[in-house]
């Protein structure tokens, strides 16, 4: 097998597979949480969607600043930037989550676990842009 052929195939889905990877696991964590909170514990969808968010959020910065984006921040300033950034564009992708959770769920009735499942699909995808293009982009070396 030659690995440097296999090098130059993966060099330009270094960050994709991973955080495919790590999305699902991101959405795993999000429909656990909300399950757990809206079905065992009985609190109410937008409760259980915060909930799930914000767990799921905790768990998506580790993983995509350690093995994804593998982020050069190592001063306070820099990761505080970093973080803000993170959990900034994570917010604007959070409150898609909870309208859609509203809409779909408390207004229209369908199937909780159904839309949390699709609401992720395209929350997962808008994450990958807002981190790719804003929050872990490289910064040229000054």
């Amino acid at each position: 097998m030659n690995w440097e052929k296999i090098k130059i195939y993966y060099a330009p889905f270094r960050d994709v597979i991973p955080y495919l990877f790590f999305g699902v696991c991101t959405t795993l964590v999000n429909i656990v949480a909300y399950w757990v909170s809206a079905h065992p514990l009985g609190l109410g969808v937008t409760a259980s969607t915060v909930i799930a968010w914000v767990l799921a959020v905790l768990f998506a910065y580790v993983t995509n600043r350690r093995w994804v984006f593998h982020s050069s921040a190592r001063t306070a300033a820099e990761i505080t930037r970093e973080m803000a950034s993170f959990f900034s564009c994570r917010l604007a992708t959070g409150l898609l989550d909870v309208g859609c959770m509203f809409l779909f769920v408390d207004v229209l009735g369908w199937n909780d676990i159904l839309i949390k499942a699709l609401d992720n699909v395209l929350v997962v995808v808008l994450n990958y842009v807002f981190s790719r293009l804003l929050i872990f982009r490289k910064r040229p070396e000054t």
